[in-house]
């Protein structure tokens, strides 16, 4: 089953509770028990599918063109500078599903939920609930989009 989700290099550090734009700008290591020499550290099945959709979320849509991924990413970033309200939410969460769509590895989008953050009014908190393909079990992950600023990732 977990075959088909991939294995993949470790980029970002905080699968549980990813930090808004904030990807992996240098690949994980570990040290090898035998030898104590240092490796890339990699990511499989669960973790490698939360992942690939946490950096789809923190690429904008045509950031990859020039790599012949014209429509990799999502339109979160469209959001940055306006106001956490009910209609940006909801756009939001519109634009997760449409990310979350594109993913060959999501077989059914659970729940998609967009609220304001409790201790930053400037950031949503965007809690999606999937089915992955060849599996029973839901995979839960929780992405904060800050509204603030406009630096690029």
């Amino acid at each position: 089953m977990n075959e088909r989700w991939g294995t993949d290099l470790r980029l970002l550090r905080n699968l549980e509770h990813q930090n808004d734009r904030d990807r992996g700008r240098d690949l994980s290591t570990v040290q090898r028990l035998e030898t104590k020499k240092m490796d890339l550290e990699m990511l499989s099945g669960a973790d490698n599918l939360k992942q690939a959709l946490l950096l789809r979320f923190l690429t904008p849509v045509g950031e990859l063109a020039t790599l012949g991924h014209p429509n990799y990413g999502s339109r979160l970033f469209e959001l940055i500078g306006e106001l956490n309200t009910e209609t940006n939410r909801n756009r939001a969460k519109m634009y997760t599903l449409q990310a979350l769509q594109a993913e060959l590895r999501v077989k059914e989008v659970c729940s998609v939920r967009v609220t304001q953050n409790r201790a930053d009014p400037t950031q949503m908190d965007i809690d999606v609930e999937l089915l992955p393909i060849d599996s029973d079990t839901s995979l839960n992950l929780l992405f904060s989009f800050s509204l603030e600023g406009g630096a690029t990732p």
